[in-house]
């Protein structure tokens, strides 16, 4: 059996609001089919006046299809037929009857494609709860149990599957177990988060528009081997990596997974153990792709899931620095990077995969990170090696000397946090306010 084929519709409704041309959104679709190993063969945008109740197209369009698909099966398999909406599971049921073929909305591929992506136990737990909460109210094809029956994946079984209808007391007692396991995972989580704040350590969060070139980027910082192609969502499950600064500042860099426009609500939920290193981040950069014609539009979609997330317009402009990457895709004087630079005025440029911006990204977050910090020399006595130890530990250290009585005095830049528990915690410390 060769590569699995697929259709791709994108309905365009007549006044219906919409932020992004219709051709670009077709792209898109064709990007997420390709990124579940779909080969597309055919893609258009399908114009309508108003929508169907029971088959969301009209008999024109439906027949269209049909004829397309009975055309396409008399020397290839029959591929799947992909709506890049949301379809309600009568609409989806009828068309599938008139089609003669599977079809699946985005909501459908996006969860398909991240059950594939996930790596973790967490990640495939996640992808479950997000799964089974989609088809709560849905006769659809098995996901769980009877997937492993058959040794099938997802939609991309036989033709002539048939659809069955979960069991609902079968289908709550898992998502009960799933959820009893995901809290043990934010458990874990919070734990190694309190660890990180204990050690002061700040976090960096890479966010943005799937395939923005956040693994690129993560990758470049931090010269792991993270996966980087180019493909939408290439990273599922997140990644973290310590960040080194040319200050001697120490941080920790989260990879995360990539957000999209019209993400669905079961993930969102279901992947909160994993969209908290979001929330609880120190700063969180931006990824843009500068070269995209919709980076605006992508940018509000970040911006909108992190309001789900709970985090308001305040909080995102503290925490946020905005990292425009893909630059050197760019002319020098292409309008697009005034646009940007009106756009986010303290972005900073760069590109993750030519290393061009690095450097001076770097220097921003450093002098992002130490916007709160003091810079203080602590009379250490030779005695005390517990808060010598504590300051190398959780401030940065400029420099130190000891002094005729043997008291090394240390020069440091150091938090207000921090400099308060340093007060609290060796209240005899000769401690002076530092000016260079």
């Amino acid at each position: 059996m060769g590569t699995p084929i697929a259709f791709v519709i994108h309905p365009e409704v007549r006044n219906a609001p919409s932020s992004r041309p219709a051709g670009l959104m077709l792209d898109e679709a064709c990007l997420l089919a390709e990124a579940i190993g779909l080969e597309v063969v055919h893609a258009e945008v399908v114009a309508l006046a108003k929508l169907r109740a029971g088959s969301y197209f009209g008999k024109g369009v439906t027949g269209r299809l049909a004829d397309l698909t009975e055309d396409f099966m008399s020397s290839h398999d029959a591929p799947v037929i992909i709506v890049n909406t949301t379809l309600s599971p009568v609409q989806q049921r009828n068309l599938e009857t008139q089609i003669k073929a599977k079809v699946i909305d985005r909501t459908q591929l996006i969860l398909e494609i991240f059950g594939a992506r996930a790596q973790t136990h967490a990640g495939r737990l996640q992808v479950e709860l997000a799964a089974l909460s989609f088809q709560r109210s849905r006769l659809v094809r098995s996901w769980t149990h009877l997937e492993r029956q058959r040794g099938g994946s997802g939609f991309l079984g036989g033709p002539g599957e048939r659809q069955i209808e979960l069991d609902r007391r079968m289908l709550m007692d898992r998502v009960i177990r799933i959820k009893a396991e995901l809290k043990e995972v934010t458990r874990t989580r919070t734990l190694q988060r309190s660890n990180r704040l204990r050690s002061e350590t700040p976090i960096l969060a890479l966010i943005g528009y799937t395939n923005a070139g956040k693994s690129t980027l993560f990758n470049r910082l931090t010269g792991a081997a993270v996966l980087s192609k180019d493909m939408l969502f290439a990273t599922l499950d997140p990644t973290m990596r310590e960040l080194d600064f040319a200050s001697g500042r120490k941080a920790v860099l989260a990879d995360t997974v990539g957000f999209i426009s019209q993400l669905p609500t079961e993930l969102i939920e279901a992947f909160k153990s994993t969209l908290e290193e979001v929330v609880h981040a120190d700063v969180m950069l931006h990824l843009h792709d500068a070269s995209s014609p919709q980076v605006a539009e992508e940018a509000a979609d970040v911006i909108k899931v992190l309001c789900d997330l709970g985090m308001d317009a305040e909080t995102q402009a503290a925490r946020v620095v905005h990292v425009l990457n893909k630059a050197d895709l760019l002319e020098p004087d292409d309008e697009q990077i005034t646009s940007l630079q009106n756009m986010f005025p303290s972005g900073v440029f760069v590109s993750a995969a030519t290393g061009d911006g690095v450097d001076d990204l770097m220097a921003h977050l450093d002098r992002h990170l130490g916007k709160s910090a003091i810079l203080v020399t602590v009379e250490v006595p030779p005695i005390d090696g517990a808060a010598r130890a504590w300051l190398h530990q959780n401030a940065m250290v400029k420099s130190s000397h000891f002094d005729e009585r043997g008291h090394e005095q240390i020069l440091v830049s150091i938090d207000q946090v921090n400099h308060a528990r340093l007060c609290a915690r060796w209240p005899d410390l000769a401690i002076f306010n530092t000016v260079l």
